[in-house]
């Protein structure tokens, strides 16, 4: 079974359809990437997966149970978004992270406010926020960060921030992982460490979207790969057959302007 179902999402603002019609699922452990000029759809997708917008229509289903949809009232009630949110970890274009916080605390934040809601927090306190801190360090070694754990944002390089990022993303263990351009905010020089770290998590099965402009890099480390244009998806197939032998003349346009680029 897969672990997401995309059915029928469509959003608008005002007259302007942005996403229409938009179906397809992702397995366990497989790496999806979304490919498109800008204004194509695919950042309002991903802030719909992750309900930081609502969809006009269509369903959401993570592991068999039904999230959002459109029909039912019941799955969208308010008080129900952040734990729906859990199951999407969400990597940003800018890294939005805390200034006045360190890495460590930036990574730690949001599990030690969702353990101060847990029964049993008083009064295992220590144990809980040791055992979160640990899980901090983990990941930060885990993104070639074990140094920088003490460091401020600022003390930090474009692509340790948001290697930073990643590890938040990772720290509440969500079903899926979400990237939303992560290397567009970043020098040349430093995109290379993100998209290291990106594979690497692909290796590791991590479930993962990626809407990217790397074009290589998805070709290389996507199992699948959708390309939308105007709100839709034009193709989705595997990386050999979309972007090696496009079907669609719309795909083959996107394509030959990127290799021009």
């Amino acid at each position: 079974m897969a672990i997401l179902e995309v059915h029928n999402i469509e959003k608008h603002f005002g007259a302007t359809r942005v996403l229409e019609d938009i179906s397809f699922s992702l397995e366990q452990g497989q790496a999806l990437a979304i490919i498109g000029s800008s204004g194509s759809g695919k950042t309002t997708l991903l802030r719909c997966l992750n309900f930081l917008e609502t969809p006009d229509q269509g369903q959401i289903v993570v592991q068999g149970k039904t999230l959002f949809d459109a029909a039912d009232p019941d799955t969208q009630r308010e008080s129900e978004i952040r734990k729906k949110r859990l199951h999407f970890g969400m990597v940003f274009q800018s890294f939005n992270l805390f200034p006045q916080y360190t890495a460590l605390q930036n990574v730690t934040l949001a599990s030690q406010l969702l353990a101060k809601e847990q029964p049993d927090f008083k009064a295992n306190k220590a144990n809980i926020l040791a055992d979160i801190e640990v899980h901090g360090k983990e990941l930060l070694a885990q993104m070639g960060l074990a140094d920088r754990s003490g460091h401020y944002p600022h003390q930090l390089s474009g692509g340790q921030q948001q290697r930073v990022a990643i590890a938040r993303a990772l720290a509440l263990k969500p079903d899926i992982l979400c990237f939303d351009e992560p290397t567009s905010a970043l020098d040349p020089e430093l995109t290379g460490e993100v998209l290291k770290v990106i594979r690497s998590l692909a290796d590791q099965k991590t479930t993962m979207i990626i809407v990217t402009h790397e074009m290589a890099f998805a070709r290389d480390v996507a199992d699948q790969i959708i390309f939308m244009d105007g709100g839709v998806i034009v193709e989705q197939g595997d990386p050999h057959q979309v972007i090696e032998h496009p079907r669609e003349e719309r795909t083959k346009q996107f394509l030959a302007r990127y290799a021009e680029n």
